[in-house]
């Protein structure tokens, strides 16, 4: 008899989690698919993923590049469910990184895209998230931020003191040397802000590239 089964998962509130995250990601947000379809995402980009969760995003991008996607995030249980999900449709090319964003040690300008969804308002610095992820990028690599907005009207979501608003990420973003491709209310509550790593933030210059 295979009794393997009592072993997947022995803390069943974690697995009810999961599924939770997942249904409730799914309701709130566009396809993951969808988003990531629409991304400046080419076949060979190594892609990251901070703050990878249940792997809501970290599938998808695996789906969508033959290189590597590294997906980060502290939680080893977490990470252990993207390895399943992974395995479950026989992707090979995710990295697990069991660490916080702020410990990001993925060697410099190798990194196309970065997704960094709902994550943001959870780091000890912004200012140093965001710098750390603009160093990991390529010249010309892209960085997707997913956050809550900071509005009164808006209950749900983390408490609104940790919230980060869009014209604050935008600011800090433009402050690591980024510049704004463009911004999307996903939804009342939910905002993107695509941004993109200049290709030479040292050289301001007025001519256009040839």
């Amino acid at each position: 008899m295979n009794h393997m089964h009592h072993y997947n998962h022995p803390d069943q509130n974690f697995s009810n989690k999961i599924a939770f995250l997942d249904s409730k990601q799914r309701e709130r947000l566009i396809p993951p698919e969808a988003l990531i379809s629409q991304m400046p995402i080419q076949k060979n980009h190594t892609l990251l993923d901070v703050g990878a969760g249940s792997g809501f995003f970290t599938i998808p991008m695996a789906e969508s590049t033959s290189s590597k996607v590294y997906a980060m995030d502290p939680d080893r249980r977490m990470l252990s469910v993207i390895e399943e999900k992974a395995m479950e449709k026989g992707l090979t090319n995710i990295e697990l990184i069991p660490d916080y964003i702020e410990n990001l040690s993925i060697q410099n300008n190798s990194i196309d895209f970065v997704m960094a969804s709902l994550i943001l308002h959870e780091v000890s610095s912004l200012t140093k998230a965001l710098s750390t992820i603009f160093e990991v990028l390529k010249a010309g690599g892209h960085l997707l931020c997913m956050e809550y907005e900071k509005d009164d009207l808006i209950i749900e979501g983390p408490p609104m003191s940790i919230r980060i608003g869009s014209e604050e990420l935008e600011r800090v973003l433009l402050l690591s040397g980024f510049d704004i491709v463009k911004k999307t209310n996903i939804n009342d509550a939910i905002y993107t802000i695509l941004a993109v790593k200049k290709e030479n933030p040292h050289l301001v210059s007025d001519f256009p590239k040839t």
